[in-house]
């Protein structure tokens, strides 16, 4: 289960079984009981969820406790969950979390239905059987996968610990070279950065793919733009199109190594909460200290490419903090967005746990806490950031490798072409997006 909550900041909050409300006198309730947990959960979103003034009068207390969470949530809040620390059943899965990789249905312009991996994580159970991005899949557990079935098998693997897989490779329109692979369930382990260096228009172009956010990822993202800067990259490509985001410091960390102009003092993000939270403003300086492990804002400057521009790739599974870095350096430089519109986590928050010690209540909750905007006080992007030039990734199959000239996002910024391929698809037709098995993903990521 790391993957679930290697993302999350655990902050450290002592909180007592109380209720504070002058318009309801609790109940009382035997310690231990269901229904001292809900109230502890209640009393607990009543201090810091983002959506407290819309947290039912009198709840029913003697509901188990994921629905009496659940119960409490406001309509448009997709993100906030609740785990039992003693219940594995009850932590968030995900097909990319479980087995490590991720697919997608597409119906093509003929209308044939076709499901493509686009996403392996390096060093996963599904990079060890064999995987690669761009494989076709055509029988999950011996069932062929269709736009009316997608879902469902995607939950039914949730519960399973190993996968039956028919793979091919896409050729001239058809699949060719299938084979069996079987995907046992198993962790995933920490994903590289991938970097590269291109030519545009007789300029140096650097590319960075970033899987997501963890805390203590500065030191390698320092080094790549040291690398970036020695080869003397004139422009950048981010590519954030399957990053969930992790870490607002690490995010703060990754802007202050692009623009020019900025310094330790410049704002970088607000954080606006309920009557309780209020609003938080936090500089480049102060948010990049909020990891432990981070390298200071001067250190970092050192090998800061001082741009006016940046290209970000993005899509549907574009989250959170990867979503922050798209928002908030916009204040700074021109930032031009090429992919898919990104998910709309514009939330933020962190672990709400009790620390008694001995510790009473095993429930842990990750509600929204904070909204957040950039420097200029723009955020409310709950229905995604929309790209400024919208390039469907799926147009042309194979999918090449993640970093590789070729591959639709990236030759859309080295080659000018995305244009072009916004007039052929409104022209020509368009490949559809029936189904994503990670959309949407399981939000989890740590945000303060």
């Amino acid at each position: 289960m790391k993957n679930f909550f290697k993302l999350q900041f655990i902050a450290a909050i002592i909180l007592l079984i109380s209720c504070t409300d002058n318009d309801e006198n609790p109940p009382a309730f035997p310690e231990g009981s269901t229904e001292s947990v809900n109230l502890w959960v209640r009393d607990s979103l009543k201090r810091y969820y983002y959506w407290a003034d819309q947290i039912p009068a009198k709840p029913d207390y003697h509901l188990p406790v994921k629905e009496f969470f659940k119960s409490l949530l406001a309509p448009q809040d997709r993100f906030s969950f609740i785990v039992n620390t003693e219940d594995p059943s009850s932590y968030p899965r995900s097909i990319r979390n479980m087995y490590g990789f991720d697919y997608t249905v597409l119906q093509q312009t003929n209308g044939e239905v076709v499901t493509v991996i686009k996403l392996v994580l390096k060093d996963s159970p599904a990079f060890n059987a064999g995987l690669e991005r761009g494989m076709i899949i055509t029988k999950i557990n011996g069932k062929t996968v269709t736009a009316s079935n997608a879902e469902a098998i995607t939950s039914s693997m949730k519960d399973l610990t190993v996968l039956d897989l028919n793979v091919g490779s896409w050729s001239n329109g058809t699949v060719t070279g299938e084979k069996e692979i079987k995907v046992y369930y198993g962790l995933s382990f920490e994903q590289p950065l991938l970097s590269k260096i291109f030519e545009k228009n007789g300029k140096k172009a650097g590319y960075l793919y970033i899987y997501d956010f963890p805390d203590g990822i500065t030191q390698k993202l320092s080094q790549r733009f040291a690398e970036f800067k020695a080869a003397g990259v004139q422009e950048l490509i981010l590519d954030l199109r399957y990053n969930y985001g992790g870490s607002v410091s690490a995010a703060a960390a990754l802007c202050s190594l692009i623009p020019s102009g900025i310094s330790s003092a410049s704002p970088f993000i607000i954080f606006k909460g309920n009557k309780n939270g209020g609003e938080v403003k936090r500089t480049f300086g102060q948010q990049i200290v909020y990891d432990p492990k981070a390298l200071d804002f001067n250190t970092l400057r050192t090998n800061a490419l001082g741009l006016n521009k940046v290209y970000i790739l993005t899509s549907n599974s574009t989250a959170s903090a990867a979503e922050i870095v798209i928002n908030n350096l916009k204040p700074y430089l021109q930032v031009i967005q090429v992919g898919d519109v990104t998910l709309g986590k514009d939330m933020a928050g962190f672990t709400v746990e009790d620390k008694r010690k001995p510790q009473k209540i095993r429930w842990q909750m990750h509600p929204v806490i904070y909204k957040v905007f950039n420097a200029n006080g723009t955020g409310e992007y709950s229905n995604g950031i929309l790209p400024q030039v919208s390039v469907n990734e799926y147009a042309a199959l194979p999918l090449l490798p993640l970093g590789h000239p070729d591959e639709i996002l990236i030759s859309s910024v080295l080659n000018g072409t995305y244009f072009k391929s916004v007039h052929k698809e409104a022209s020509t037709g368009e490949v559809k997006i029936l189904y994503q098995s990670d959309v949407p993903p399981i939000a989890v990521g740590r945000n303060l």
